[in-house]
């Protein structure tokens, strides 16, 4: 009886740690994903803000003149 219970738990310690494992690369993918689409959408709002004309520009982006 000890035994099987034994067995039992090993069996189950080791399907958790590789369930661990798996969630440990999807997480590591993912944050590498993330890391790419902020990246993107920080050139993307930089390309957007060149390409708007100085006077559509909200004011709040101009530096006073005394800068």
């Amino acid at each position: 009886m000890m035994e099987a219970r034994l067995n039992e738990l090993e069996s189950k310690l080791a399907f958790a740690e590789d369930l661990i494992d798996t969630l440990n690369e999807t997480v590591i993918r993912q944050q590498g994903q993330l890391d790419l689409m902020q990246q993107q959408l920080r050139l993307l709002n930089q390309q957007l803000q060149n390409a708007l004309p100085a006077e559509s520009r909200p004011l709040r982006d101009e530096l006073p003149p005394h800068y």
